[in-house]
């Protein structure tokens, strides 16, 4: 059995309708054209109060296969979720800080940003890296010779210009 493509199992989890309230942003390797068949489908909320969008999801999705939600301990304690719908594992993540300031969202909006500037020769190089193994942080530090933790390694490269970055990706 295929699962549908990630944009039906969206409509049919109903999640960006449901946590609306949350400001929810899609991220992770599906929208990025780097999903693998067991990648799951991310999304990063504003959730300024943990306990008012834990009740939201779980409301929404406790009946759901695979269901858990669970709170850091940590930082500023984000809420995150999981639960399988349509052929997709969903991973919610409600974070007290705006989506943009988040972490997740702020390697996604960068891996978007470098694919379109590398086009197709970065993307198949990172997804090469991905069938190997390669978390997707991990395989573009690769790809792109950053040393270190691959994921501050990466944030590195945010505030670079588009030409530099160009030039760090290669022909």
């Amino acid at each position: 059995m295929t699962r549908p493509a990630y944009m039906e199992a969206l409509v049919q989890s109903r999640a960006l309708t449901r946590l609306a309230a949350f400001d929810p942003h899609v991220a992770g390797t599906p929208p990025l054209g780097l999903d693998l068949p067991d990648s799951d489908i991310d999304i990063l909320c504003h959730a300024p109060d943990p306990s008012a969008f834990a009740a939201a999801v779980w409301e929404s999705y406790r009946h759901l296969p695979g269901f858990a939600m669970w709170q850091w301990r940590g930082s500023d304690r984000p809420v995150v979720a999981r639960f399988h719908c349509a052929g997709w594992l969903f991973e919610l993540f409600g974070q007290a800080r705006p989506v943009a300031e988040q972490l997740g969202w702020r390697h996604f909006a960068l891996e978007r940003r470098l694919l379109g500037l590398g086009g197709e020769a970065l993307r198949a190089a990172v997804m090469a890296r991905r069938l190997a193994g390669a978390k997707t942080e991990p395989a573009f530090a690769q790809v792109l010779g950053l040393a270190g933790d691959p994921y501050a390694a990466l944030l590195t490269l945010e505030a670079l210009d588009d030409a530099t970055l160009r030039a760090r990706i290669g022909p």
